[in-house]
This record gives C-alpha cells, structure tokens and sequence, in this order.
C-alpha cells in the first residue's frame, strides 16, 4: 500500500490529466454515435483506458488501434449482411463476427481486444456508413492523440 500511495503522490498530475483527457474523448463519442450504440461506446471507452492508463502497451500503438477496429468493423458487417437461416440461431452469427475478428487480428498483427466489440455490436445493430466513419474517426482520433502526447503521458499501471 506504501508503494501505491508513494507512485500516485509522485505521479498524480498524469493520473487526473490523462483520465481527463479521457473523459472528454469519451464525452465527444457519445455525442457522436448518441446511447444507441453502447456496445460501441463501451469498446471505445476500453481503448480510452488503453491509450491514457496502459499507452505503452501493443493495443495502444496506432496499427492495433485503427487496424483493430477497421477488422471489427469489417467482420461485423460482414456477419450483419449476410442473410440468416431461420433455422440458424442468431447467436451463432454474432459469436462467429467476434471469433473472425479475433482470427484476422491476430493474422494480420493488429490485436486489439476492443475492437471485438465492435464486431459484435455491427453484427447486432447493424452497418452503415455514417457508423463506420464515426468508428474509423474514433480510432484514427485516439492514435493522433496517443501519438501527440505520447512523450507526455505515461504507464499508470
């Protein structure tokens, strides 16, 4: 406990700057995509946490990010618009978008696990441009972000 409360002493401007930083990206997306898209929101907020609380980590680098979310996106779709059996449960459908997201992640070098979300909510809600700009955006948005002020945020894990 005395090395918990020694590193936040030392390090506190970081842990309420970046959890402020943060805070308003997460304000900005859910102004963007509204409370429809929680399974969304709620992946994007995880990659806040990623890039302001973990920014050394392989999920946090730009590659992972965009490409992350640009497979989720993808395999979302792509299990959103291809037509259902009805003799098919659904679920079958939104659980194969999350493992193809993972499988393509992991095969092309751009883990990240919130991106998985992403896959599951298009799969569920559904695709549309607006939504993939809007996800794009986001992800593009976070790397800038982690990549301007990299040299000024740290590991706070």
């Amino acid at each position: 406990m005395k090395k918990i409360i020694a590193e936040f002493k030392q390090h506190w401007p970081n842990y309420v700057i970046q959890s402020l930083l943060a805070t308003f990206f997460v304000f900005l997306i859910l102004h963007v995509l509204s409370m429809r898209r929680l399974v969304i929101v709620a992946s994007l907020g995880a990659t806040s946490f990623i890039v302001f609380a973990m920014p050394n980590t392989l999920s946090a680098k730009p590659r992972n990010i965009i490409g992350g979310y640009i497979v989720g996106l993808v395999c979302g779709a792509l299990f959103c618009f291809i037509p259902h059996p009805a003799f098919v449960p659904p679920a079958i459908y939104y659980a194969a978008a999350v493992g193809l997201s993972i499988f393509l992640m992991v095969a092309v070098d751009t883990e990240h696990p919130p991106a998985s979300g992403v896959a599951l909510a298009v799969a569920l809600g559904g695709a549309s441009w607006k939504l993939s700009l809007a996800i794009i955006g986001s992800a593009v948005m976070l790397s800038l972000i982690h990549e301007l002020f990299k040299k000024q945020i740290r590991d706070l894990t």
